[in-house]
């Protein structure tokens, strides 16, 4: 998803692999993710309790020590980005809190307070806002030249600040898009989907689903439908976008 991530966690550590060929790693003290360019996969205890957020691809910007490009495919611990005594007050009090509301309260806070100035972010949160309204489907070129920038300052400042380039960032709009166009309960028109996300063929709209997901389309489906099944009504099915 078009998205970074920030999460504290306060029970036993979870677990993140990105792709078969990478290494599962283990995260006691929470984990930052900036917009990946491949499918995650978290494996967390059958009892576990953390508060986090989704922030826009652009969001984690103002709270990292290095540039986000450092960090492309490379979750690290909060201790890595925010430093051991820090991340240790902060999750003494999120682990004291009186219930989710205050925990995200708490989490609010903290992230305001370090929030500053950050160079080159309004270009970057104007440009990626363009992407996302259109889908992905906004010309890369056009949007350089509408902002006064060459291309390359304005890919320059897209991996400084989310860590992948203008076109890949529209690449992932898109198919996030297209996936939450596909409705797994009734029967799915793969080469309809195709067309109408602008993907060339089936054949590259089945090459950028696997890219992104790990999963076939047809396997994607059976495991959405499967957890429609064994869930119900889940919150946790068919997340929207992250808020601004």
């Amino acid at each position: 998803m078009p998205a970074a991530l920030f999460i504290v966690n306060l029970g036993a550590p979870f677990r993140i692999r990105g792709g078969a060929d990478i290494e599962t790693a283990e995260y006691a003290d929470g984990c930052v993710v900036t917009t990946p360019t491949r499918a995650l996969e978290f494996g967390y205890p059958l009892r576990t309790r953390s508060v986090g957020v989704h922030l826009k691809p652009w969001g984690l910007a103002p709270f990292l020590p290095m540039p986000a490009a450092e960090l492309s495919d490379r979750p690290v611990t909060v201790e890595q980005v925010w430093g051991r005594r820090a991340t240790a007050e902060l999750r003494d009090r999120l682990a004291t809190a009186d219930g989710p509301d205050e925990m995200l309260t708490l989490l609010e806070e903290e992230l305001m307070r370090r929030l500053g100035e950050t160079v080159g972010l309004g270009l970057v949160r104007h440009t990626s806002g363009v992407i996302a309204a259109t889908s992905g489907a906004a010309a890369i070129g056009d949007l350089s030249v509408a902002s006064g920038v060459s291309s390359t300052h304005l890919t320059q400042r897209f991996k400084e600040h989310i860590g992948v380039t203008p076109k890949r960032l529209a690449r992932t709009y898109r198919f996030a898009a297209t996936v939450f166009a596909i409705d797994p309960t009734g029967a799915v028109d793969w080469a309809e989907i195709a067309s109408a996300a602008g993907y060339f063929d089936q054949a590259h709209f089945g090459h950028e689903f696997r890219a992104f997901t790990g999963l076939t389309p047809t396997r994607y489906v059976e495991v959405r439908r499967r957890f429609l099944r064994e869930h119900p009504g889940h919150v946790m099915d068919g997340w929207p976008l992250p808020a601004d």
